[in-house]
């Protein structure tokens, strides 16, 4: 088959998505629908897991057909279905999971379950079609935080991976800390912006033995100082304070993702997730992309929070190879890839 069409969906989290990819002498995005549940959430400063499911199944149908039509094809035309299996909150997983078994089974095509950091990683083939493995890559969101030897288009092994606290987390707790509101990736960039990065020394954590990573410290040590100013009745210094914490943990990130290229002797280096939408870790990896004499590769924001184009991605790689899953498939809340 020289072309075809991969329906994609994608409820791993608070995003209701769905994408149709056409494929056929590189990859050509048809459609790309993300139904947000940010408003909803924002009241919780969270994601509230029974809420995220509940309004999945409210909206899975809808951004399929949507889907389609944006796409331009029918049911009739499409080879494959893609969706999220794991990682991510189990209700909202199952969601999609069992729609598009249904889907899958009545059309009579192939199933193709995707493990969602594989997806995140996969976006940059949508946005840079020269990238190539091998290449590390580093994908930081609100729930992951994991540093990947990308070696072949369906191989992928952890270098490096976060021992307590996801990067997104950390930017949520301390965005309600500072009350600076929810999703806090974003409130605490814009915050940042107005505030100095050298204000305050925050810990960095690195561990003798491995490369991961660990947040609990940043975050206890910033929540302790906004204690510290309240309780003396003294002014927070919330933009100076974002600042620096913003500092603290992009560095890391862009330290241990340089460090796991040179460990890899690879040449190409990526961001995916949510958090590599952040302006200051997209400039500080490139500086030490540059300084390596590494490229340097990141998809634009919109395929950076979850997605289903990405999902449709990863899952092309295994169309091409028949590789498929089972009606018995089921949702799976942590499961890594694979470790070195």
């Amino acid at each position: 088959m020289t072309t075809g069409h991969i329906l994609a969906i994608e409820s791993s989290c608070d995003e209701t998505a769905a994408a149709v990819l056409e494929f056929g002498g590189g990859f050509n995005v048809r459609s790309n629908i993300i139904a947000s549940q940010i408003e909803l959430h924002k009241i919780y400063g969270g994601v509230v897991p029974e809420i995220a499911s509940r309004k999945h199944i409210e909206s899975v149908t809808k951004v399929a057909q949507q889907a389609l039509i944006e796409a331009g094809v029918g049911f009739d035309k499409i080879d494959a279905v893609a969706v999220t299996y794991a990682p991510g909150l189990v209700g909202a997983l199952l969601v999609g999971v069992s729609y598009a078994k249904s889907l899958a089974f009545s059309l009579k095509k192939p199933l193709i379950p995707v493990h969602h950091i594989e997806a995140h990683i996969c976006a940059n083939f949508i946005s840079s079609p020269d990238l190539k493995p091998p290449f590390v890559c580093l994908v930081a969101s609100g729930g992951h935080c994991t540093v990947a030897l990308v070696e072949s288009y369906t191989d992928y092994h952890v270098m490096a991976t976060t021992r307590d606290d996801a990067p997104g987390e950390a930017f949520d707790k301390i965005a309600r800390v500072l009350g600076l509101g929810y999703p806090g990736g974003p409130a605490i960039q814009q915050a940042a912006e107005n505030g100095r990065a050298s204000a305050f020394s925050f810990p960095q954590v690195q561990f003798n033995d491995s490369l991961d990573f660990s947040f609990s410290g940043v975050k206890t040590s910033v929540i302790n100082m906004v204690h510290n100013f309240t309780q003396k009745d003294n002014p927070v210094p919330v933009e100076d304070i974002a600042a620096s914490f913003q500092q603290a943990v992009c560095e890391v990130l862009a330290d241990r993702l340089e460090a796991c290229a040179k460990k890899a002797n690879v040449k190409n280096i990526a961001l995916a997730g949510g958090v590599a939408s952040n302006t200051l870790l997209r400039k500080l990896c490139k500086e030490r992309a540059e300084r390596q004499g590494l490229g340097f590769y990141c998809p634009p924001p919109v395929l950076c929070t979850d997605n289903a184009v990405m999902i449709a991605a990863r899952a092309y790689f295994d169309f091409i190879k028949g590789k498929f899953g089972g009606l018995d498939l089921n949702a799976i809340a942590n499961l890594d890839i694979a470790k070195m």
